[in-house]
């Protein structure tokens, strides 16, 4: 509950979609969003601004200044404008993360084609890369995608990178 809380308030999730993914009220689910932003007001002044930047510009921007354009943000359908409002808080934090992973495996990428590592790159899947490796190379590709990864982008909090190793995707995990 916690996490669909979290992070469905900070992507712009509202009583009624939060009520459904809890399975609550929507009069319970309104009490967790009002207890939420009294103890996490920064994050209403956060979603605040944001919305208020794309209702004036039009468009919001990842940290590296990718550009998602909200041309519904001010229609005056009101389920249209939620919508952009709803794109407006989530798109610069989830747009930020798939700049950084992009970051990341376009250095990565380089790394293993100058490396005499047996592994590639085999998919992205949202924050996780998958990674064939050969047994006798698995410590050295650990310290480099951690590497890579935790140096893909220079934030004001430390990037975290979890690795795990698995015989299949599934293992892994």
């Amino acid at each position: 509950s916690a996490k669909a809380i979290n992070f469905g308030l900070l992507y712009g999730m509202s009583a009624f979609g939060l009520a459904k993914q809890l399975s609550i009220s929507r009069e319970a689910a309104q009490d967790y969003i009002n207890l939420y932003f009294a103890r996490y007001p920064k994050v209403k002044v956060y979603i605040e601004e944001i919305q208020k930047f794309a209702r004036e510009k039009g468009y919001v921007e990842t940290l590296f200044g990718r550009r998602l354009y909200l041309p519904e943000i001010m229609s005056p359908n009101l389920q249209r404008r939620k919508g952009a409002e709803r794109a407006a808080i989530n798109a610069p934090m989830q747009g930020t993360a798939a700049d950084i992973i992009k970051l990341a495996m376009i250095s990565l990428d380089a790394y293993l084609s100058s490396s005499k590592l047996d592994a590639h790159m085999v998919m992205q899947v949202h924050d996780e890369l998958v990674f064939e490796v050969a047994m006798t190379d698995v410590e050295a590709l650990t310290q480099a995608v951690s590497y890579h990864m935790t140096h893909a982008a220079e934030l004001h909090v430390p990037i975290l990178v979890d690795i795990h190793v698995g015989d299949n995707w599934n293992e892994a995990h």
